[in-house]
């Protein structure tokens, strides 16, 4: 999704960027992030990614986080944090506060990338979501760590209250669609696919 200039000029953002700026974000937007620079040309963002992993363990995300900027921040004049809450329960923001730095809006990628207002409008208590990122790394993300390649039993105890997976594609992506749709049908659970692009992530990024 190129940012095209009608929308810069209506966000204020038509004068050219100044000063580098370092996005520091989760190892699962790696591929989102450098997609959006390419396509906007926004070669004063470098990118450096903290291990997607860290989502199994959200509890340790403010210490990395903290531990990256302060490494990396005499370089840059900004940073921008590419994660949301993620998990933290607010201890994320609130680290990022004290560091001086900002970082994306919303609870989580799922909300972000369909658009943190439409997600909230929705409501949708009993929908698993994945991305792009997550069809493609299913089985490390999802059926090891829960186990469910040693135990498939488990499958109604972590998934009996879902009804719904719903894909959201960052791309239009016809082998990524028909993977998501067949752990859907592994999961039992009925399939939607929503077309989201990179919703608020793009948005956040055009603001720097």
């Amino acid at each position: 999704m190129r940012i095209d200039d009608e929308t810069l000029v209506e966000l204020g953002l038509d004068t050219p960027p100044t000063g580098r700026i370092l996005l520091l974000a989760c190892g699962a937007l790696a591929h989102e992030v450098l997609a959006l620079k390419q396509l906007n040309a926004w070669d004063h963002m470098d990118l450096h990614c903290l291990p997607a992993k860290l989502h199994n363990t959200p509890d340790l995300i403010p210490d990395a986080v903290e531990a990256a900027v302060t490494a990396r921040r005499d370089d840059y004049e900004q940073v921008f944090v590419l994660y949301a809450d993620c998990g933290t329960g607010g201890l994320l923001q609130s680290r990022c506060a004290d560091l001086g730095v900002e970082m994306l809006e919303g609870p989580h990628c799922y909300s972000f990338f369909e658009g943190n207002a439409l997600f909230e409008a929705r409501e949708e208590m009993t929908c698993f979501y994945l991305t792009d990122f997550l069809v493609k790394q299913f089985d490390a993300f999802v059926t090891k760590p829960l186990g469910l390649d040693r135990y498939p039993e488990l499958r109604d105890m972590y998934f009996g209250n879902y009804t719904t997976l719903v894909y959201q594609a960052q791309i239009d992506d016809p082998a990524l669609t028909e993977l998501a749709r067949g752990y859907a049908d592994r999961l039992g659970l009925a399939f939607e696919r929503r077309l989201t692009g990179y919703g608020d992530l793009g948005v956040a990024m055009a603001r720097l």
